[in-house]
């Protein structure tokens, strides 16, 4: 493997002298000797093998093999300085990465809304988002893959925070032969007509939240395919509200009149996997879920 000749701080001299107008001016910022800096652009130019600036009057200015050096120099020194802050942030007790697993009935917009209060705090800490359906987000508590969890079912062992009820509702496209029978539907007429399921995206204990055990039933995977799906006249689903509350406005979607069920909640809570040992990182992010309650 072959090691690069040029250091760091020669790539600091370098920008020093362009951004500062010339040697003695870096210099004084640097607060070194001019020769030093002299000398150090001398020896980068010469490990380089390519000039890099020429003197114009008292000016040093760049040459075009300067200036896409400097460029990329920047971003080099830019990526080091970012290195050593994740260092601190780990020293400090920080953590580099939150693995962040949401039930996708979670309103979109609210997770939004709190990573984009998170990430000016976050110092530098990433967020490895995954959505899921009904039993991923215990499994990943039982699993140890996520280290913060939105989940519908709290397994044996851990603690959740009630963060939030979702409502559902019963609903078909205005033309479904459901609303044609004109009046209040029982379970049997359900059970004649085509369901549309979300599928659990668990492998080991998997659900069947809503479903009627209608003889038609399609799944899809993702509950924005199923408000499309049945948008489009296909089946009849238990929605989350909040997703479908423009379709509901302008008659593109319309609540089944059952006679019981019509309606149910489901509570979302948000669970640490491990609350004795979760950093700031993963503490704030959850402090800022529960202020969204």
């Amino acid at each position: 493997m072959a090691y690069p000749k040029v250091t760091l701080e020669q790539w600091r001299v370098l920008q020093a002298v362009v951004d500062a107008g010339g040697f003695a001016q870096a210099a004084e910022r640097l607060h070194r000797s001019q020769s030093s800096i002299s000398y150090a652009v001398h020896k980068l130019q010469s490990q380089l093998g390519v000039p890099l600036l020429h003197i114009v009057g008292r000016k040093a200015e760049l040459t075009e093999a300067g200036e896409t050096l400097l460029r990329q120099s920047r971003q080099l020194l830019d990526s080091a300085t970012e290195l050593e802050a994740v260092a601190h942030m780990i020293s400090a007790g920080w953590e580099p990465e939150i693995r962040l697993v949401v039930d996708s009935a979670y309103p979109t917009r609210d997770l939004i809304r709190v990573l984009k209060q998170f990430e000016p705090v976050s110092q530098g800490t990433r967020v490895q988002l995954k959505e899921v359906i009904l039993s991923g987000a215990e499994e990943a508590l039982l699993n140890d893959t996520a280290d913060l969890v939105i989940t519908a079912f709290v397994p044996p062992g851990f603690l959740g925070d009630q963060l939030i009820n979702i409502d559902f509702l019963a609903v078909a496209h205005p033309d479904h032969p459901l609303h044609q029978l004109g009046r209040e539907l029982v379970h049997a007429d359900l059970s004649q007509a085509l369901q549309v399921v979300i599928s659990d995206s668990g492998a080991v204990q998997t659900r069947d939240v809503g479903w009627q055990e209608a003889e038609h039933r399609w799944t899809v995977t993702k509950l924005e395919t199923a408000v499309e799906t049945i948008r489009h006249g296909l089946g009849f689903a238990w929605l989350p509200v909040h997703l479908i509350e423009q379709q509901l406005q302008s008659n593109a979607l319309k609540a089944l009149p059952l006679r019981e069920g019509q309606r149910y909640q489901a509570q979302l809570y948000l669970v640490k996997t491990h609350p004795n040992r979760s950093g700031p990182a993963t503490n704030k992010l959850a402090d800022l879920f529960k202020s969204h309650r």
